[in-house]
Protein backbone atom coordinates (compact mmCIF):
# COMPACT_ATOMS: atom_id res chain seq x y z
CA UNK A 1 0.00 0.00 0.00
CA UNK A 2 1.27 3.47 -0.89
CA UNK A 3 2.29 5.52 2.14
CA UNK A 4 0.50 8.50 0.61
CA UNK A 5 -2.80 6.73 -0.03
CA UNK A 6 -5.97 8.34 1.32
CA UNK A 7 -7.77 6.11 3.83
CA UNK A 8 -11.44 6.69 3.03
CA UNK A 9 -13.94 5.59 5.64
CA UNK A 10 -16.77 8.10 5.25
CA UNK A 11 -20.08 7.13 6.80
CA UNK A 12 -22.74 7.33 4.04
CA UNK A 13 -25.34 8.17 6.69
CA UNK A 14 -25.44 11.72 8.09
CA UNK A 15 -27.96 11.02 10.86
CA UNK A 16 -31.13 9.10 11.60
CA UNK A 17 -34.52 10.55 12.52
CA UNK A 18 -37.33 8.30 13.80
CA UNK A 19 -35.70 5.32 12.18
CA UNK A 20 -35.26 7.08 8.82
CA UNK A 21 -31.69 7.36 7.61
CA UNK A 22 -30.60 10.65 6.03
CA UNK A 23 -27.70 9.91 3.70
CA UNK A 24 -25.10 12.05 1.99
CA UNK A 25 -26.11 10.75 -1.44
CA UNK A 26 -29.73 11.81 -0.89
CA UNK A 27 -28.59 15.23 0.31
CA UNK A 28 -26.36 15.80 -2.72
CA UNK A 29 -29.12 14.52 -5.02
CA UNK A 30 -31.57 17.02 -3.52
CA UNK A 31 -29.01 19.84 -3.71
CA UNK A 32 -28.44 19.04 -7.39
CA UNK A 33 -32.09 19.77 -8.14
CA UNK A 34 -32.39 22.70 -5.74
CA UNK A 35 -29.25 24.33 -7.11
CA UNK A 36 -30.39 23.54 -10.64
CA UNK A 37 -33.71 25.28 -9.98
CA UNK A 38 -31.99 28.58 -9.17
CA UNK A 39 -29.32 28.21 -11.85
CA UNK A 40 -31.93 27.65 -14.55
CA UNK A 41 -33.71 30.81 -13.43
CA UNK A 42 -30.44 32.72 -13.56
CA UNK A 43 -29.48 31.50 -17.02
CA UNK A 44 -33.02 32.05 -18.31
CA UNK A 45 -33.55 35.56 -16.91
CA UNK A 46 -33.59 37.12 -20.38
CA UNK A 47 -36.71 35.11 -21.24
CA UNK A 48 -38.72 36.68 -18.38
CA UNK A 49 -40.78 33.55 -17.77
CA UNK A 50 -43.50 33.41 -15.11
CA UNK A 51 -42.37 31.90 -11.76
CA UNK A 52 -44.81 29.00 -12.11
CA UNK A 53 -43.05 27.93 -15.31
CA UNK A 54 -39.84 27.34 -13.36
CA UNK A 55 -41.75 25.37 -10.74
CA UNK A 56 -43.13 23.04 -13.42
CA UNK A 57 -39.71 22.97 -15.08
CA UNK A 58 -38.19 21.63 -11.86
CA UNK A 59 -41.00 19.11 -11.43
CA UNK A 60 -40.54 17.72 -14.95
CA UNK A 61 -36.76 17.49 -14.38
CA UNK A 62 -37.11 15.61 -11.08
CA UNK A 63 -39.68 13.13 -12.36
CA UNK A 64 -37.91 12.53 -15.67
CA UNK A 65 -34.47 12.12 -14.13
CA UNK A 66 -35.49 9.78 -11.32
CA UNK A 67 -37.72 7.54 -13.46
CA UNK A 68 -35.14 7.47 -16.24
CA UNK A 69 -32.24 6.75 -13.89
CA UNK A 70 -34.10 3.91 -12.19
CA UNK A 71 -35.34 2.31 -15.40
CA UNK A 72 -31.89 2.78 -16.94
CA UNK A 73 -30.27 0.80 -14.14
CA UNK A 74 -32.89 -1.95 -14.29
CA UNK A 75 -32.82 -2.26 -18.10
CA UNK A 76 -29.16 -1.61 -18.88
CA UNK A 77 -27.39 -3.24 -15.95
CA UNK A 78 -29.65 -5.79 -14.24
CA UNK A 79 -32.31 -6.67 -16.81
CA UNK A 80 -32.20 -10.41 -16.07
CA UNK A 81 -32.96 -9.83 -12.40
CA UNK A 82 -35.62 -7.15 -12.72
CA UNK A 83 -37.39 -8.91 -15.57
CA UNK A 84 -38.02 -11.69 -13.04
CA UNK A 85 -38.79 -9.30 -10.16
CA UNK A 86 -40.58 -6.33 -11.80
CA UNK A 87 -42.17 -5.14 -8.53
CA UNK A 88 -38.70 -4.36 -7.17
CA UNK A 89 -38.19 -1.76 -9.90
CA UNK A 90 -40.21 0.56 -7.67
CA UNK A 91 -38.05 -0.14 -4.61
CA UNK A 92 -35.65 2.72 -5.26
CA UNK A 93 -34.49 2.81 -1.64
CA UNK A 94 -32.53 -0.39 -2.33
CA UNK A 95 -30.29 1.58 -4.68
CA UNK A 96 -29.63 1.41 -8.39
CA UNK A 97 -29.66 4.53 -10.55
CA UNK A 98 -27.98 4.93 -13.94
CA UNK A 99 -26.88 8.36 -15.16
CA UNK A 100 -27.43 7.49 -18.83
CA UNK A 101 -31.00 6.48 -18.04
CA UNK A 102 -31.40 9.71 -16.09
CA UNK A 103 -30.20 11.68 -19.12
CA UNK A 104 -32.67 9.93 -21.42
CA UNK A 105 -35.51 10.43 -18.94
CA UNK A 106 -34.60 14.11 -18.61
CA UNK A 107 -34.59 14.59 -22.39
CA UNK A 108 -38.04 13.02 -22.71
CA UNK A 109 -39.47 14.96 -19.76
CA UNK A 110 -38.18 18.30 -21.06
CA UNK A 111 -39.55 17.55 -24.52
CA UNK A 112 -43.00 17.10 -22.92
CA UNK A 113 -42.42 20.27 -20.91
CA UNK A 114 -41.56 22.21 -24.07
CA UNK A 115 -44.77 21.02 -25.73
CA UNK A 116 -46.89 21.94 -22.71
CA UNK A 117 -45.51 25.48 -22.40
CA UNK A 118 -44.83 25.99 -26.13
CA UNK A 119 -41.13 26.70 -25.62
CA UNK A 120 -38.21 25.82 -27.89
CA UNK A 121 -36.92 22.37 -26.93
CA UNK A 122 -33.32 23.19 -27.88
CA UNK A 123 -33.49 26.46 -25.94
CA UNK A 124 -34.64 24.55 -22.84
CA UNK A 125 -31.77 22.07 -23.16
CA UNK A 126 -29.29 24.93 -23.44
CA UNK A 127 -30.74 26.62 -20.35
CA UNK A 128 -30.34 23.50 -18.18
CA UNK A 129 -26.86 22.60 -19.44
CA UNK A 130 -24.76 24.38 -16.80
CA UNK A 131 -27.09 23.25 -14.02
CA UNK A 132 -26.87 19.66 -15.26
CA UNK A 133 -23.07 19.71 -15.23
CA UNK A 134 -23.00 21.06 -11.68
CA UNK A 135 -25.61 18.50 -10.65
CA UNK A 136 -23.30 15.80 -12.00
CA UNK A 137 -20.54 17.08 -9.70
CA UNK A 138 -22.82 16.69 -6.67
CA UNK A 139 -24.02 13.22 -7.67
CA UNK A 140 -20.44 11.96 -8.01
CA UNK A 141 -19.59 13.41 -4.60
CA UNK A 142 -22.54 11.40 -3.31
CA UNK A 143 -21.03 8.29 -4.89
CA UNK A 144 -17.77 9.09 -3.12
CA UNK A 145 -19.54 9.31 0.24
CA UNK A 146 -21.13 5.92 -0.51
CA UNK A 147 -17.70 4.46 -1.37
CA UNK A 148 -19.09 3.16 -4.67
CA UNK A 149 -18.15 3.23 -8.35
CA UNK A 150 -14.44 3.33 -7.61
CA UNK A 151 -11.55 2.40 -9.88
CA UNK A 152 -8.88 -0.20 -10.33
CA UNK A 153 -5.89 -0.44 -7.95
CA UNK A 154 -3.25 2.27 -8.43
CA UNK A 155 0.19 3.21 -7.09
CA UNK A 156 -0.48 6.92 -7.60
CA UNK A 157 -0.16 9.01 -4.42
CA UNK A 158 -3.80 10.13 -4.53
CA UNK A 159 -5.18 6.59 -4.52
CA UNK A 160 -8.07 6.01 -2.10
CA UNK A 161 -8.41 2.96 0.12
CA UNK A 162 -12.17 2.47 0.41
CA UNK A 163 -12.21 0.82 3.82
CA UNK A 164 -15.98 0.27 3.94
CA UNK A 165 -16.50 -1.21 0.49
CA UNK A 166 -13.26 -2.70 -0.83
CA UNK A 167 -12.47 -6.16 0.50
CA UNK A 168 -8.94 -5.96 -0.91
CA UNK A 169 -8.18 -2.73 1.02
CA UNK A 170 -5.79 -1.44 -1.65
CA UNK A 171 -5.39 2.11 -3.05
CA UNK A 172 -7.71 2.63 -5.99
CA UNK A 173 -8.41 5.37 -8.51
CA UNK A 174 -10.99 7.73 -6.95
CA UNK A 175 -12.94 7.79 -10.21
CA UNK A 176 -15.82 9.59 -8.48
CA UNK A 177 -13.50 12.56 -7.96
CA UNK A 178 -12.12 12.31 -11.49
CA UNK A 179 -15.64 12.65 -12.84
CA UNK A 180 -16.63 15.36 -10.37
CA UNK A 181 -13.61 17.47 -11.36
CA UNK A 182 -14.26 16.87 -15.07
CA UNK A 183 -17.90 17.91 -14.74
CA UNK A 184 -16.89 21.01 -12.79
CA UNK A 185 -14.61 22.00 -15.68
CA UNK A 186 -17.50 21.45 -18.11
CA UNK A 187 -19.68 23.68 -15.91
CA UNK A 188 -17.06 26.46 -15.96
CA UNK A 189 -16.77 26.22 -19.75
CA UNK A 190 -20.55 26.39 -20.13
CA UNK A 191 -20.86 29.34 -17.77
CA UNK A 192 -18.27 31.46 -19.53
CA UNK A 193 -19.50 30.45 -23.00
CA UNK A 194 -23.01 31.53 -22.04
CA UNK A 195 -21.73 34.79 -20.59
CA UNK A 196 -19.64 35.45 -23.70
CA UNK A 197 -22.83 35.40 -25.79
CA UNK A 198 -24.67 37.48 -23.15
CA UNK A 199 -26.84 34.47 -22.29
CA UNK A 200 -28.10 34.15 -25.85
CA UNK A 201 -25.74 31.68 -27.58
CA UNK A 202 -26.51 29.87 -30.85
CA UNK A 203 -29.24 27.35 -30.15
CA UNK A 204 -27.82 23.96 -29.30
CA UNK A 205 -24.29 25.17 -28.55
CA UNK A 206 -24.45 24.70 -24.79
CA UNK A 207 -26.16 21.33 -24.77
CA UNK A 208 -23.69 20.09 -27.40
CA UNK A 209 -20.77 21.15 -25.22
CA UNK A 210 -22.49 19.53 -22.24
CA UNK A 211 -23.05 16.08 -23.70
CA UNK A 212 -19.70 16.02 -25.48
CA UNK A 213 -17.84 17.05 -22.32
CA UNK A 214 -19.77 14.96 -19.81
CA UNK A 215 -20.04 11.74 -21.77
CA UNK A 216 -16.66 12.16 -23.44
CA UNK A 217 -14.83 12.32 -20.12
CA UNK A 218 -17.07 9.57 -18.76
CA UNK A 219 -16.03 7.33 -21.66
CA UNK A 220 -12.32 7.63 -20.87
CA UNK A 221 -12.65 7.49 -17.08
CA UNK A 222 -14.55 4.22 -17.46
CA UNK A 223 -11.24 2.59 -18.48
CA UNK A 224 -10.09 3.15 -14.89
CA UNK A 225 -13.28 1.87 -13.22
CA UNK A 226 -14.05 -1.52 -11.81
CA UNK A 227 -16.75 -3.23 -13.84
CA UNK A 228 -20.13 -2.70 -12.18
CA UNK A 229 -21.87 -5.95 -13.19
CA UNK A 230 -20.59 -9.39 -14.14
CA UNK A 231 -21.59 -9.39 -17.82
CA UNK A 232 -19.32 -6.37 -18.42
CA UNK A 233 -16.29 -8.61 -17.82
CA UNK A 234 -16.99 -10.20 -21.20
CA UNK A 235 -17.16 -6.86 -23.05
CA UNK A 236 -14.34 -4.84 -24.59
CA UNK A 237 -16.09 -1.65 -23.51
CA UNK A 238 -18.33 -1.53 -20.47
CA UNK A 239 -22.00 -0.58 -20.54
CA UNK A 240 -21.30 3.01 -19.49
CA UNK A 241 -18.98 3.46 -22.47
CA UNK A 242 -21.39 1.97 -24.99
CA UNK A 243 -24.16 4.22 -23.70
CA UNK A 244 -21.88 7.27 -23.82
CA UNK A 245 -20.91 6.86 -27.49
CA UNK A 246 -24.24 8.05 -29.02
CA UNK A 247 -24.24 11.16 -26.80
CA UNK A 248 -20.64 12.02 -27.71
CA UNK A 249 -21.20 11.58 -31.45
CA UNK A 250 -24.44 13.56 -31.27
CA UNK A 251 -22.74 16.42 -29.43
CA UNK A 252 -19.76 16.54 -31.79
CA UNK A 253 -22.01 16.34 -34.85
CA UNK A 254 -24.07 19.32 -33.70
CA UNK A 255 -20.96 21.34 -32.86
CA UNK A 256 -19.65 20.69 -36.39
CA UNK A 257 -23.03 21.74 -37.80
CA UNK A 258 -22.94 25.01 -35.84
CA UNK A 259 -19.36 25.69 -36.93
CA UNK A 260 -20.16 25.12 -40.62
CA UNK A 261 -23.30 27.22 -40.41
CA UNK A 262 -21.33 30.07 -38.84
CA UNK A 263 -18.70 29.91 -41.61
CA UNK A 264 -21.39 29.77 -44.27
CA UNK A 265 -23.01 32.92 -42.89
CA UNK A 266 -19.65 34.73 -42.65
CA UNK A 267 -18.69 33.79 -46.21
CA UNK A 268 -21.89 35.11 -47.76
Amino acid sequence: MSLLAVLWNANPEIFEVFGVSVRWYSLFFALAFLGGYYLVQFYSKEAKLAPKVFDYWLLYMIIGSIIGARLGHCLFYEFDYYSQHPVEIFQTWKGGLASHGGAIGLLIALWLFSLHFKLSYIWILDRISAATALGGVLIRLGNLMNSEIFGYPTDLPWGFVFLRADTDKVPRHPTQLYEAISYLIVFIILHFTDRKYKYNPPKGLLVSILITGIFGTRFFIEFLKERQVDFENYMTLDMGQWLSIPFVFGGIAYLIYLYRRKNKILNK
